[in-house]
Order: structure tokens, then sequence, then C-alpha cells
């Protein structure tokens, strides 16, 4: 569950790199069902763009590959929006850990 800060950013981000336009607030439920279908519209219309996000996005190759061969009665919209809302945590969360630590550096030691 994410906090709603996080949540928030989660979707600007995914409003941003999926060109799409979710709601700016939204549950965690409902973001993650949205997510998964547009993720099923990707493949029944626009394979090739939804491969360029992925790839786009960094979601592991080899795990998308393993769970959609692992659970072939899951929907791969499903799938993938679980692990593209995945990788965009891990990104939010690196970017909070190391955005503080910018900001204790004094002027003339950042680049």
């Amino acid at each position: 569950m994410l906090s709603q800060m996080e949540n928030n950013e989660l979707i600007r981000i995914l409003n941003t790199e999926l060109v799409i336009n979710f709601a700016e607030e939204m549950p965690d439920a409902e973001l993650h069902e949205r997510l998964a279908g547009y993720i099923n519209e990707l493949i029944k219309f626009d394979f090739d763009k939804l491969i360029a996000y992925l790839y786009r996005i960094d979601v592991n190759e080899k795990k998308l590959k393993s769970l959609l061969l692992d659970n072939p009665q899951e929907d791969a919209g499903n799938i993938m929006a679980s692990l593209i809302i995945e990788r965009q945590q891990q990104k939010i969360k690196t970017r909070q850990q190391f955005s503080p630590r910018e900001n204790n550096i004094n002027e003339e030691e950042k680049w």
C-alpha cells in the first residue's frame, strides 16, 4: 500500500511515461485495474507501443516472461500492470532516498 503522496507521484509518472490521463488521485486497486485495462488495449491494438513502454520503464524482461509462463490463466495486463507499478515504486523510493542528500551539499561541492 502506498502513501497518498507516493500514489500521486506514481500516477503522475504513469501519466507522463505512458502518455495517459488518469485522475491525479485514485485508490491503489483502481489504479491497478485501469492500468491493466490500458495494457490489455495495447496488447490488442498497439503491441509495439506496449513493448516500447515496458522497455522505457525498465520492466525486468526475464521476470515478465517467467510470470506470464507460470500463470497462463492470469490476465497478462494484470501481470504487466503489477510489474510496471512495482518498478515505478522502486524508482520513487530510490529518488526519495537520494534526494534529501543533495539538499545537504553546499553549493560549492555540487557539480
